[in-house]
């Protein structure tokens, strides 16, 4: 890939979007729509916990991963927006990581996106709670894709249909995986041991693959899923995720030395106070970019064989590299 399709997007008024990011515009308020309606919880949830929890989920983000499970969706050759419920649960199970990360017992922050975290505004039971609720709720919603009986989320004038039973089985059984001891949640745990790992490359690739890259590949395969493609292009579209989330990781590592803390929505230079294991720390600022370019070019070589219809995809795995929040 030529190193123009690495320079940063400059972005001045509406007229300059590119068409992939017109495109992610609309899915943005698809998926903050959908948001909206899951978390409509009515009297049986407690005010104070509906309200922490939209205030963590519906606040300012990037929505990538529901995103990318748009993306996957209609590159596969399905109706992007059949795949909402897919996305939102997706979007869910990061908020509560984010609201549970934040807490004092792991990451201790104070800022989130530039507001403050879900125990500081509120307090730190709720937020215990509310990452637990978020956690469910997620899987409330992909069961409720295929039932015929459940409030439909609407698009505009269109009702989303029901899902296959199948369809929402393997999302559930994907998005559990991806969240649980073996993805997310393990991948916490050792980057909350990281000094009792060895000090090298294999050890933050064992970290970052499922800490972050799981939950950002199966928004990527929960996508294909919907599409209904082959347990082959599957395998793919995991592996396509993977180098994409770790891609993510290392800039995000990038930011928290180089970012300005305004910019970035939380604290800077914390990783490094701590003494955490990150690329930058074990290979430096310039070797880190470096490798997050490659994993980007490799993403963009397997995006290849889907020719314009991966046009969206390619956009939001450059913005992953150029990004400064």
């Amino acid at each position: 890939m030529p190193e123009s399709m690495l320079k940063a997007v400059e972005v001045n008024s509406p007229c300059e979007l590119e068409p992939w990011q017109v495109q992610t515009k609309i899915w943005r308020e698809w998926i903050d729509q959908g948001l909206r309606f899951y978390t409509e919880l009515g009297p049986a949830s407690p005010e104070i916990l509906t309200e922490a929890m939209r205030y963590s989920l519906l606040g300012p983000g990037k929505r990538l991963r529901p995103l990318l499970t748009l993306a996957a969706c209609e590159m596969c050759g399905g109706r992007p927006e059949v795949s909402l419920p897919a996305a939102c649960a997706l979007e869910m199970i990061h908020a509560y990581s984010l609201v549970h990360d934040d807490l004092p017992g792991m990451d201790n922050d104070d800022f989130r996106r530039g507001r403050p975290t879900c125990h500081k505004q509120y307090n730190h039971a709720t937020a215990i709670l509310v990452g637990d609720s978020l956690q469910s709720l997620a899987f409330q919603v992909l069961a409720a894709a295929a039932d015929p009986a459940a409030p439909r989320l609407m698009i505009g004038k269109r009702e989303m249909e029901p899902w296959a039973v199948d369809v929402a089985l393997h999302c559930i059984a994907q998005l559990a995986q991806a969240a649980g001891p073996a993805g997310m949640a393990g991948g916490q745990q050792d980057d909350l041991m990281a000094d009792q790992l060895p000090c090298c490359e294999a050890s933050l690739e064992r970290i970052h693959r499922r800490k972050t890259g799981a939950l950002l590949a199966a928004s990527l395969k929960m996508g294909g899923i919907v599409a209904g493609v082959t347990s082959g292009e599957l395998e793919n579209l995991w592996q396509l995720g993977q180098d994409i989330g770790l891609a993510f990781q290392i800039t995000d590592d990038l930011l928290d030395v180089t970012g300005d803390a305004q910019q970035v929505g939380k604290q800077t230079q914390k990783d490094s106070q701590q003494g955490k294991l990150t690329y930058p720390g074990l290979f430096g600022v310039d070797e880190s970019h470096q490798k997050a370019q490659n994993l980007i070019r490799r993403a963009y070589d397997s995006l290849d064989r889907y020719g314009n219809r991966a046009s969206v995809l390619r956009g939001l795995a450059r913005f992953i590299l150029e990004r400064e929040q």
